[in-house]
């Protein structure tokens, strides 16, 4: 008796000092952000240092489990492309779909066969691994690309491009790695194709499927707290990615069409569910950021180092953009946005954790492959990341003075028939000094309150809005998306937005 109760006390114990160990980590972690949106890095290289300093050669916590590593990555990219699916606005990724499916197989398929023979020649490594090496290094990263892309002001056609390349291209590229790696000799390549081209269909089938029906669900049934919208939203996102998985097809392709589904349909609390998934994203980022880091043994890099800048050159100065001009060809794209495009293809987690299949597999030299890749991340997202601002205003496509949309909750108002309406207007809104009865809002929709400076009061009609301004909107239920519509484009047209057009640019 008394040796399982030390035994139950040994295990809070050690609970006690795991919690202590992730909260300061988090905590860190946290500051860190800050820190690395002023320095222009993405916050992923200082996870990865977290974890490089707790390691074998930092503080001496010895962990070499790249099986774990792995089932915990595909965890946290799931997360990662379901927060970043419900911030993509269809709106503005719609026109550059087709171009998305092109770069993310066409594209990824150049770029694995340039990286790959640069891997052959300069690193000396077989055909096998060198094609494996091509394949890992050559899908850009979802969680870097959506990241940096916040803080980089560009038109729309390109972030809805580069957003929608980097959901689509993990999918692929999964598929070519997990083929490369098995033992023996790779099926022919039209057969691994079929496979890929099938894998694709049945993700992209499930994911319409769960983010159609589940949207529906959540407009229709009225749940007993707000809290609960976001949770259910996140787990249709998982559901979607592992009914993929399950139905034989590309889970992350599944989670990432959902996502985009669900972000995009009129759900209740959509900030709610926005700010809670993007809560998950940071958590699952640091965490898996801080496991790679643990992964790596930074003393066993210094030989990997140079052919890592090697492969890296040939990729960012060649691959990728020969990948984006023979991909763009059919869509007649500026030169401009071709360059952009070309240094915009950061990498990230997903290269690392990719690097861990062969691991697991057991492919010979998949210890060169996972460091070369750890380096490579490591040394070009220091190099374009930070940049990224500058090329796009040199190419003169940095679009610093769009307009910021606005932020609108909706409550149902089940017993009523109506919504309630929750609406920021932030600095850069042009819905700053427009008087309240310019909005001209629909029959049934009003302005019945401004919350400004923490005080509230009922607005008249002449009452100028201002920057910093909350308002709630009550709106009948058959008015209720005119009425949104109307406040998105008065947002970014300002009081002229109807005769400039703007109303029809804030549907779909």
């Amino acid at each position: 008796m008394p040796c399982s109760r030390k035994g139950r006390l040994l295990s809070i114990d050690r609970l006690n000092e795991l919690l202590l160990i992730c909260a300061a980590v988090l905590l860190f972690a946290v500051v860190a952000v800050r820190m690395s949106s002023r320095s222009g890095l993405p916050s992923l290289l200082i996870y990865l240092g977290i974890g490089v300093v707790i390691g074998q050669d930092g503080f001496g916590v010895a962990f070499d489990d790249a099986k774990l590593t792995q089932v915990l990555g595909y965890a946290a990219l799931v997360v990662i492309l379901a927060e970043g699916g419900l911030g993509t606005k269809w709106k503005e990724i719609r026109p550059a779909v087709p171009a998305a499916a092109v770069l993310s197989t066409v594209g990824v398929a150049v770029s694995v066969a340039v990286t790959a023979t640069a891997a052959h020649l300069i690193i000396g490594l077989d055909w096998k691994p060198a094609l494996l090496m091509g394949a890992v290094v050559s899908s850009t990263d979802a969680a870097a690309v959506f990241s940096v892309l916040r803080r980089v002001p560009l038109p729309s056609r390109l972030t809805g491009l580069l957003e929608a390349e980097s959901g689509f291209n993990d999918a692929p590229v999964v598929i070519l790695v997990v083929a490369l790696s098995e033992h023996g000799p790779v099926q022919h390549w039209y057969l691994l194709l079929g496979e890929i081209v099938m894998e694709l269909a049945i993700g992209l089938a499930v994911g319409l499927a769960v983010g159609r029906i589940g949207a529906y669900a959540l407009r229709h049934v009225a749940l007993p707290a707000s809290g609960l919208y976001p949770i259910a939203v996140m787990a249709l996102a998982v559901l979607a990615y592992a009914g993929g998985a399950l139905a034989h097809g590309s889970g992350f392709l599944a989670v990432y069409v959902a996502s985009v589904v669900l972000g995009n349909a009129k759900l209740p609390h959509r900030p709610a569910t926005r700010g809670f998934a993007e809560g998950l994203a940071w958590i699952a980022q640091i965490g898996l950021f801080v496991l790679l880091g643990l992964l790596v043994t930074p003393h066993d890099l210094g030989d990997d180092v140079l052919p890592a800048i090697g492969v890296g050159l040939v990729l960012v100065l060649l691959a990728r953009p020969l990948s984006v001009v023979l991909s763009l060809l059919p869509f007649r794209r500026p030169w401009r946005e071709h360059a952009l495009l070309s240094w915009a293809g950061l990498r990230g987690a997903v290269p690392i954790v990719l690097a861990t299949i062969p691991l697991v597999a057991q492919v010979p030299e998949a210890d060169r492959l996972f460091n070369t890749v750890f380096v490579l991340v490591i040394v070009f997202t220091l190099l374009q990341a930070p940049t990224l601002p500058w090329v796009a205003r040199k190419l003169r496509l940095s679009d610093e003075d769009s307009a910021a949309d606005i932020g609108i909750e909706s409550a149902p108002l089940e017993r009523l028939r109506g919504h309630l309406l929750s609406v920021s207007i932030p600095e850069s809104s042009r819905m700053h000094g427009v008087e309240v009865a310019e909005l001209r809002m629909p029959q049934g929709a009003a302005v019945t309150l401004v919350v400004r400076d923490g005080k509230s009061f009922v607005p008249l009609p002449t009452t100028v809005l201002r920057h910093g301004d909350e308002l709630l909107v009550v709106s009948t239920d058959d008015v209720r998306d005119r009425a949104e519509q109307r406040l998105r484009a008065v947002a970014l047209g300002g009081k002229l937005a109807g005769w400039l057009g703007t109303d029809r640019e804030t549907r779909g």
